[in-house]
């Protein structure tokens, strides 16, 4: 296993310090190579808070009672007198990186950054973590002159940037809704029309492949399979409540191809049009 730690007092003495808005007691890294598992258990938890960071692979955490996955990428958090139950293995290559710390302002903060509810926030991939995170285990390792107020201005810098991707995540989904709202909006206007799925997302200002992707977690199906679902919708409804031709239904639900809409009709509700329409009350 390798590890690289730093320690306040050179040794894992737990501090409560509420004379301080923020104060660092120690800080490592943990990465397993030849251990095959590393477990921690603390079942009375710790009197600081504990933020962890992983940045390879994945490690296992029990939090509110069930033990959970977390895959890089994400920070996890115990806050003081918090069971912590947790789990490394090898074949998972884990790199984590922990830090504990105290302060009357340090609930605070974790609240304000996304932790009030969660126990577990995406913070992405960035590098600055892992680079943050040595900083302050060499300050706590060499003491320099300074150090104690460097520790918290990088400790600060770590919330900050978990601040701003919770932001920025927030934001991204609510312009993602709106997005598909209008893909929506613009296929039920439009589904009789030769829609092309790329022109549409470039004249969205969208990359074919993200559109498609986040069309698809929205509505759970592809916007091909969207437009296709609404005109045959359209077509049943014709076929049930007109007496126009077969041909005459596929153009009105946009398929002007007669030998095409019946294909796509029977391979959407297992008939022919025809059929179907003998088999309306």
């Amino acid at each position: 296993m390798y590890s690289n730690t730093g320690y306040l007092h050179n040794t894992d003495i737990e501090i409560e310090d509420t004379a301080h808005p923020l104060s660092i007691a120690s800080c490592g890294v943990y990465r397993l190579i030849n251990q095959p598992m590393m477990p921690t258990l603390r079942p009375e938890g710790r009197r600081d808070h504990q933020l962890l960071y992983v940045s390879a692979g994945k490690a296992f955490f029990c939090l509110e009672g069930r033990l959970q996955e977390v895959n890089a990428g994400h920070m996890i958090l115990y806050r003081p007198g918090e069971s912590q139950q947790y789990y490394y293995y090898a074949t998972d290559a884990p790199e984590v990186y922990w830090i504990h710390f105290s302060g009357f302002e340090a609930s605070r903060i974790l609240d304000k950054i996304g932790f009030l509810n969660n126990h577990v926030l995406s913070c992405g991939m960035s590098f600055h973590y892992p680079q943050l995170f040595r900083q302050i285990i060499l300050e706590l390792q060499l003491k320099r002159p300074c150090f104690e107020e460097l520790l918290c201005f990088y400790l600060q810098q770590i919330f900050t940037k978990i601040h701003r991707n919770q932001l920025e995540s927030s934001a991204d989904k609510y312009r993602n809704v709106e997005d598909m709202e209008a893909a929506v909006h613009f296929f039920n206007e439009f589904f009789t029309k030769d829609i092309s799925i790329e022109l549409y997302a470039r004249d969205q200002h969208m990359s074919v492949s993200w559109f498609i992707r986040s069309f698809k977690q929205y509505m759970g199906i592809t916007p091909m399979q969207y437009i296709t679902s609404i005109r045959i919708n359209k077509a049943k409804e014709l076929l049930k409540n007109t007496d126009y031709s077969i041909q005459e239904v596929g153009s009105l639900s946009g398929y002007d191809n007669p030998l095409y809409f019946s294909r796509i009709f029977h391979k959407q509700t297992g008939c022919s049009p025809s059929q179907y329409r003998r088999e309306q009350p």
